[in-house]
Order: C-alpha cells, then structure tokens, then sequence
C-alpha cells in the first residue's frame, strides 16, 4: 500500500495550483495522497478489483486532462470524489447498454421486479417515487397510494372511489408495472442494483 502524503490544506492548495500548471511531480504526489482512498470508494460501488483498477486510473487520467479547469480555491478532494462517482456511473451506463446484460435483464424481469419493490418502498428514496407517480393518471395514482402507502385491502379502496374490487386489482398491477419501469430507467442507484445482480451471476 501506498504511503499516503500528509499535508496542510495550504500546501495541497499549492500542489493544486502546481498541478493547474502541469506539474507532473505534483499530480504524483496528489496521486500518491488520494489514490487508496478513491480506490477504496470505486470497490465499494463495483466490488471488484480489476474494474476498480482500471477506474481508478481513468480518474486521474481525467484529472490530468481536465487539469486546467480545477479551482484551487476549491475543495480539491470534494471534486475528486465527484470525478470519480462519475467515471463510476460512466462505467454502468455503458455496461447497462451491453446485449449479453439486457437480455439477462429481460429473463430476470420478474425478480427485478421484486428487487425494485423493495427498493420503492425504502422512505430514504422518496424522490424517485414521488417522480414515477406523477407519470401515473391520476386514479391510476390514488390507487396506489391507498393501497401501497395505507396499506387498504381492494375492497376498501373499491368502496372508498366507488369502483369494483377488480378494477382496483387490475388498476393496482398497471400502476405498479409503470412505477417499476420508471424507477429501472431513471435511477442511477437502480441501474447499479441490476447491474450487481448481473455482475455476481
């Protein structure tokens, strides 16, 4: 393991005004004080080596690149974990238009199914539901809400809007279908789920 290089947050300001210039000895020593750490991060988000290798070294390759347009007055580390999620999720959205990967998307689809499920329901992703119910009609929306958020039988929402208890099934499973469907196109979090459940296939 690399011996990671202590600084002040001025002397890294001054490494990073180095590095604006291109000055190769101090992107080595920025890469010597971040690399284990971004590292670690990229694993956690892909849980394998040689992908969080060659990510790694695309993420400072980027720098490198983009070295010019870095802010020195800025939070140097902040903007490298930002670098870095995004060269991750760069990763999977490209992965996610792989042929192999989507036709085992396609065979799973009930399982994912039951993945998102879960995943709709957790209170801390309130945003991308709340995004995929407004893609629903509105009667469409309350039923989903009254059965899903309120946890009422078919007949008691039946009863409640003055339809019949299949109309709430058949009602209940088209909403449920659009939500899920939203949620797999939409969120980056998802995406990464699915992809896992490939990868570790």
């Amino acid at each position: 393991m690399s011996h990671i290089v202590e600084a002040s947050g001025d002397d890294e300001r001054e490494l990073v005004k180095d590095l604006v210039k291109g000055d190769q000895n101090a992107f080595n020593l920025l890469y010597q004080k971040y690399s284990s750490l971004i590292y670690r991060k990229i694993f956690l988000m892909t849980k394998y080596e040689h992908i969080a290798d060659e990510l790694l070294q695309d993420i400072f390759l980027k720098i490198w690149s983009n070295r010019a347009n870095i802010n020195p007055d800025k939070s140097f580390k902040a903007w490298l974990y930002t670098i870095a999620q995004n060269v991750v999720y760069d990763y999977y959205r490209k992965l996610a238009h792989d042929k192999k990967m989507q036709d085992y998307f396609i065979e799973s689809f009930n399982n994912l199914y039951s993945e998102t499920e879960d995943y709709l329901l957790n209170k801390e992703r309130n945003a991308i539901l709340s995004a995929a119910l407004e893609t629903l009609s509105p009667k469409r929306r309350e039923i989903f809400k009254l059965c899903k958020f309120e946890d009422k039988s078919y007949k008691e929402v039946a009863d409640i809007l003055q339809i019949s208890p299949s109309t709430v099934s058949n009602q209940l499973v088209a909403a449920t279908k659009s939500i899920k469907e939203y949620v797999f196109l939409h969120s980056q979090e998802f995406l990464m789920i699915c992809i896992g459940l490939y990868l570790r296939k």
